[in-house]
């Protein structure tokens, strides 16, 4: 992607009710867990900052008071806009169809505050970006190897084809790659979605029928941050990087 056509906005999915989390969210929505200290949201907001993003749509609905009151407080890129599911929850696809229109009209990044990397050789949102070809995707999926996939033990999502094309993971079989709920998404992905809540999974069968959901894959430590077990893990992971 040239400099010039480099997302500018990304949208944040941050309404989920986080039951997985429990006992922590109780009394409070999941993009607030801390990590390492920081939360969730902040880990996810300073990644696309760095990345130059100018403007993330963060969706909102369970306990959503608290969390845009902690948007607000935020004295520091990128600028955040609420698109706000208190009246209802519409999934991770009806929330970017109804986020859209705060989106614009070109390729924005998407990212899952549950998710959090440490880095590679090159900057993974960097990485994203320069591989993204208007002409030929619809999306772009960071996905991280199944069997190295910290807090995660699914069956992985995605087969991936030598030209990067994604394809679904056949039934009782372990795929090599899973989505990290990271990646560029144009708004053509959602041309054809339904109204009200859906899964953006959808979209995404939709876009491989097509043969223009492509993936990326992660080349540094990913860890899915989904339950109150998978903090320690990440906190480990972090902490070993370092030695």
């Amino acid at each position: 992607m040239k400099p010039a056509n480099r997302p500018r906005n990304a949208m944040v999915l941050a309404a989920g009710l986080g039951t997985r989390m429990r006992p922590l969210t109780e009394s409070r929505p999941k993009p607030l867990v801390e990590v390492l200290g920081k939360p969730l949201i902040d880990h996810t907001l300073d990644r696309l900052a760095e990345a130059g993003i100018e403007t993330a749509v963060v969706n909102v609905h369970y306990l959503a008071d608290q969390l845009t009151e902690h948007l607000r407080a935020r004295a520091r890129p990128p600028e955040v806009v609420i698109s706000d599911e208190r009246d209802e929850l519409l999934e991770t696809g009806g929330g970017l169809k109804k986020a859209l229109p705060l989106l614009g009209h070109e390729p924005f990044l998407l990212a899952n505050t549950d998710s959090i990397w440490i880095e590679g050789t090159t900057p993974l949102l960097a990485r994203l970006v320069d591989g993204w070809d208007e002409e030929a995707m619809d999306a772009l999926l960071v996905v991280a190897p199944t069997v190295l996939a910290f807090g995660y033990s699914g069956t992985g999502d995605f087969l991936m084809t030598p030209e990067g094309r994604l394809r679904r993971r056949p039934e009782r079989t372990l795929a090599p790659f899973v989505y990290t709920g990271l990646g560029i998404i144009s708004p053509r992905l959602l041309s054809e979605a339904p109204d009200g809540a859906f899964s953006l999974n959808l979209s995404f069968d939709a876009a491989i029928e097509r043969e223009r959901l492509f993936g990326l894959r992660m080349d540094g430590p990913w860890m899915h941050v989904g339950t109150p077990d998978a903090i320690a893990e990440a906190e480990r992971v972090f902490e070993e990087s370092t030695l």
